[in-house]
């Protein structure tokens, strides 16, 4: 598979990109670590995107994430490596990416349990990690970027 567009070679879309990777970075530090990569993960694989979910299990494994664990975001619900909080966060992912197929959103139970897991700053930064994946999600699955080459580190 080859790229339909190159972002990082086109000036107008590395200035998207860029603002788009800015607004990432301003909220990860809120989140542990782990959390964020999984719920990075999730919503990748929801959306179809090889490359980001090789870049995200990629770098979920080189912060020291298990292979388990990894192999099981999928089919978390029935997975018993994940701690409430994580599974509370993968919900709301799975809500959050897949807002169209329910009529009225993320529903109020799925928002309650992960309140009871974060406090509103790490609630703000999960909605805003959650936002700016399906953005790179779509970018990357309508341009075919293709997955593999990634190396941690790789975007700085």
């Amino acid at each position: 598979m080859e790229t339909r567009l190159d972002f990082l070679a086109n000036p107008v879309a590395a200035t998207s990109l860029k603002h788009l990777a800015a607004a990432g970075r301003a909220v990860a530090d809120a989140l542990p670590a782990t959390t964020r990569e999984l719920v990075l993960l999730r919503a990748s694989q929801i959306n179809g995107c090889g490359f980001c979910v090789d870049m995200h299990t990629k770098d979920a494994t080189h912060a020291g994430e298990t292979a388990t664990r990894l192999n099981l975001v999928a089919v978390w619900r029935e997975a018993t490596v994940f701690t409430d909080a994580e599974r509370a966060a993968l919900e709301l992912a799975e809500e959050g990416t897949r807002i169209a197929d329910a009529a009225g959103g993320v529903p109020d139970e799925v928002w309650a349990n992960a309140a009871k897991h974060y406090d509103e700053d790490q609630l703000g930064a999960l909605v805003s990690v959650i936002a700016v994946i399906n953005a790179f999600n779509r970018l990357n699955v309508i341009t075919q970027r293709p997955a593999g080459d990634y190396q941690p580190g790789q975007f700085g």
